[in-house]
């Protein structure tokens, strides 16, 4: 199911495409040279919906966060963008490739990106950093979560 979204009718490439990719949703307001630095946000989600939802949510309460958004772990890994994000948000449990296998490949490309996994299972988070020892790690957030929480939960992982 494609959402659309009328802030978006005027900036073609961001919604979901024709493939069911869901794309970056850049904002093109100019910066004042005073005005807060973004935080950049990769959110990855098989859940085209999920990620829609995220990408519209983060951005919407906080202008400072310039959310991409991509419902499937492949794409995003292709149109990865090494020392451009300060925050990976990425979905545990998805097809073809599951958060942590696409985690350590974007860490391959930027060693330096920090990482919060989503889950809408349990997880032992203990028995996840023993098996994916990754320093970048910094959290795990139970889905489904508010948006008022995901981005408390955010802030702290930037700062």
């Amino acid at each position: 199911m494609t959402q659309i979204d009328p802030r978006d009718s005027q900036e073609p490439d961001s919604g979901t495409n024709n493939t069911g990719q869901v794309t970056p949703h850049e904002k093109t307001k100019p910066l004042s040279s005073n005005a807060p630095l973004h935080k950049r946000i990769l959110v990855v989600d098989d859940n085209s919906d999920i990620a829609f939802t995220l990408r519209i949510g983060l951005e919407d309460s906080d202008p400072t966060m310039q959310v991409h958004s991509f419902d499937n772990p492949v794409t995003a890994l292709l149109e990865f963008k090494p020392d451009f994000y300060d925050l990976l948000l990425i979905d545990v449990n998805m097809p073809l490739m599951d958060g942590f296998q696409l985690t350590q490949k974007l860490l391959q490309k930027d060693l330096n990106v920090r990482v919060c996994f989503m889950t809408s299972g349990e997880i032992n988070v203990d028995a996840a950093r023993e098996v994916h020892p990754l320093k970048s790690i910094g959290c795990f957030i139970k889905k489904p979560i508010s948006t008022e929480l995901l981005v408390k939960r955010i802030r702290a992982e930037l700062q």
